[in-house]
């Protein structure tokens, strides 16, 4: 769907790079090895970004440093059609609402780190969630979004050594109570 709207395939893949996860951090020889495009096509649309205010910049040596301009008035919106597109916020709604016992979840892997993939990567953190339950959940999400959902359930005690191994760890939602 969004590539019917947005044409160019390297602005996609910069919008996912930098807009799921607004903490991404990246320079252009570092997208061009990800993306596998030239970094003529690559600057070209860093640039576009730039002048329209959605990312900042600062230099570290010889690196030109790219992030998400999370004041621009539209990056909010970018954010959460991106969530729609990949599916996720139908994960959050299918999924992580509904179990009880459940405190924290979040995205990571491919996705938390700015990557389009067919696997969803989900930590998720609380006492006594319903195991077969979430199963059940997460084939129906799976099939709803077309993808696949990949999670590892935690206790609170847990956490800390799996955010230490996933610095990309983006929190998704965390219980009001």
């Amino acid at each position: 769907m969004l590539d019917t709207l947005i044409t160019s395939r390297t602005r996609i893949k910069l919008l996912m790079k930098f807009f799921l996860n607004a903490t991404t951090r990246s320079y252009l020889r570092d997208l061009e090895g990800e993306f596998g495009e030239s970094t003529n096509a690559i600057r070209l649309e860093l640039n576009r970004f730039e002048g329209a205010g959605l990312l900042r910049s600062e230099l570290k040596g010889n690196k030109k440093i790219f992030v998400a301009n999370v004041n621009h008035p539209l990056y909010l919106d970018i954010h959460s059609i991106l969530l729609k597109y990949t599916g996720i916020d139908q994960v959050v709604d299918k999924v992580i609402n509904n179990l009880g016992g459940l405190q924290q979840a979040w995205l990571i892997g491919d996705f938390a780190k700015g990557s389009d993939s067919r696997v969803i990567d989900i930590m998720l953190v609380g006492e006594k969630v319903d195991k077969s339950y979430l199963v059940n959940l997460v084939e129906k999400a799976e099939k709803f979004i077309s993808r696949k959902i990949r999670y590892i359930l935690l206790e609170s005690k847990e956490l800390q050594p799996h955010i230490n191994e996933h610095p990309e760890a983006l929190l998704l939602w965390e219980s009001n109570a």
